[in-house]
């Protein structure tokens, strides 16, 4: 049975682990907060000790056959486009290397003309004799494309539902493969079906209500840690931001609420990565460090290009699919980042803390016999 099927029933019964995490969530007074934060903080510490893990994406392309209302990409939004070439991905990910980044994830826009499986198993294939760790967050496949890619190098695969709320999806997702509710949701499946080590899921807040976004969220985590026993499985908490389109989020979700959040997913699934992006500001980043968080973007740039201005002869803007020649300094971005800090900023913050940073945890060197 795949997530998608036990996730249709609408009176799918509830673990008791999901129904406490339900409880976590409710309107809690500031001392019950304070102990939940405290307890969040203790399991961290235990599981993962005074670490972070850094990572850095690397967007290939913002082309994309989806209408998506809320994301920059969308091909409804006239944008500047851009796809890197392999080399142009290279420079890109040396670049995050000099840095001292030995974990990338690569990102793109859905569109399987530009980022076919072929291209990606090049870039892969590219980057993998210097980046030991490489995961990908592109349109979901089958299980037979994905397994060139992980004999190319990729170790890792990130896919987001967006929202759980059927009804909302459809709403949001007009056109394109990307309607498929269920064929996304059973994405993670598929992954680690073809080999993948590392999944990670999560819920885009903002579209639908937060509460009933994390329990669907956990419920999913908590079907993966059974059924994907072998992978290590991971949890991102992304805030919507602002980007091409001008959609603004739909339902509250406050610092309080994420921290709340984020705190009582540690302390339900306290085995699991939790993901912080750039999305959120400096100084809620630098709060969250310690309570929870155990992997972290720095210095990110959501445009192709963006770390080394790359592609910039190639800027074009693509509507519904009509391309025109456009003029341009840099592509456009998926979203608007909120903590724009160096990657060296952030590795101080992470030591003013008490924390050291993790370049590396992974090499494929450990598999060979």
């Amino acid at each position: 049975m795949m997530f998608s099927q036990f996730f249709c029933s609408s009176n799918r019964p509830r673990s008791r682990a999901i129904e406490r995490f339900a409880s976590l969530l409710l309107p809690l007074e500031d001392d019950e907060l304070t102990k939940l934060v405290s307890e969040s903080e203790r399991l961290t510490r235990r599981f993962f000790g005074k670490t972070m893990r850094l990572f850095a994406p690397l967007y290939l392309s913002n082309e994309c056959i989806n209408s998506c209302k809320y994301c920059g990409f969308s091909r409804d939004n006239p944008i500047l486009r851009v796809t890197l070439t392999v080399d142009e991905v290279e420079k890109e990910a040396r670049h995050l290397a000099k840095l001292g980044f030995r974990s990338i994830l690569l990102v793109s826009g859905e569109h399987p003309k530009y980022v076919s499986v072929a291209y990606l198993e090049q870039v892969i294939k590219r980057l993998s004799t210097f980046i030991p760790s490489i995961a990908i967050e592109v349109a979901p496949m089958e299980v037979e494309d994905y397994k060139p890619l992980i004999v190319a190098g990729a170790e890792g695969v990130a896919v987001y539902q967006e929202t759980y709320d059927r009804a909302v999806y459809a709403e949001l997702h007009t056109a394109g493969p990307k309607k498929d509710f269920d064929w996304r949701l059973d994405c993670p499946e598929r992954a680690y079906a073809a080999g993948f080590r590392r999944i990670g899921v999560a819920t885009l807040f903002g579209l639908s209500d937060w509460r009933s976004e994390a329990v669907c969220l956990a419920e999913h985590i908590e079907y993966l840690l059974k059924k994907c026993w072998r992978a290590h499985i991971s949890a991102s908490v992304p805030r919507l931001r602002p980007a091409a389109g001008g959609f603004k989020p739909r339902h509250k979700f406050s610092d309080r609420d994420l921290l709340q959040f984020l705190c009582a997913l540690r302390v339900t699934f306290p085995q699991i990565a939790i993901v912080l992006s750039t999305r959120e500001s400096a100084p809620m980043r630098d709060a969250l460090m310690l309570l929870g968080v155990t992997i972290m973007s720095a210095g990110s740039r959501t445009d192709p290009g963006g770390y080394t201005h790359q592609g910039t002869d190639s800027l074009h803007v693509t509507v519904r699919g009509k391309i025109s020649k456009a003029v341009g300094e840099a592509a456009d971005g998926q979203f608007e980042v909120e903590d724009r800090r160096p990657a060296d900023q952030v590795v101080e913050a992470l030591r003013h803390c008490g924390l050291e940073p993790v370049w590396k945890d992974w090499d494929s060197s450990i598999l060979v016999r």
